[in-house]
């Protein structure tokens, strides 16, 4: 099972000069509880722009560089070799970059969005949701709050 997940903003932006545009804890704290002991399919910017390597968790980076390597890692060239080396009875997830959500989201089965109640200026986004080929089973709201600066919900989707 592929599931793309993600933190969107309400115009699809996800993040501006390889950074997130918002820190949401919450967010957080779900995408490890949800990624944690699965395989996680990524763009190598996305690789490098995090602070290391997630823990308890299979790195699957797709490059175009040929001779890219990461120790601890497995390096593919495409979003197709990438779901072709996980576990076909786990579910495995996309978790970013843009251009590897665009690729991946014609071959998934789930979307898990955190959705950001908020507009903001971006340099990578969100493939658009085709409700005709989606539908939302649950949404679970999050207002503002000391630790959050904006409201958000949790979304999951599947495929019709």
């Amino acid at each position: 099972m592929i599931t793309l997940i993600a933190a969107v903003s309400e115009n699809n932006a996800i993040g501006k000069d390889n950074n997130l545009l918002w820190h949401l804890p919450d967010d957080f704290k779900r995408f490890k509880e949800t990624t944690t002991g699965h395989h996680i399919i990524m763009g190598r910017k996305t690789f490098e722009s995090l602070p290391k390597q997630l823990p308890n968790r299979t790195h699957v980076i797709i490059t175009n560089k040929q001779n890219y390597s990461v120790e601890g890692c497995k390096v593919v060239h495409s979003i197709e070799e990438a779901i072709a080396i996980c576990p076909e009875n786990e579910t495995n997830y996309v978790i970013g970059g843009g251009e590897i959500y665009k690729q991946a989201i014609a071959l998934a089965d789930e979307l898990d969005i955190t959705r950001v109640h908020a507009e903001f200026e971006a340099d990578v986004f969100f493939p658009d949701i085709d409700r005709s080929e989606w539908e939302m089973i649950d949404e679970v709201y999050h207002p503002t709050d000391d630790n959050h600066l904006f409201d958000f919900s949790f979304q999951t989707y599947v495929k019709k």
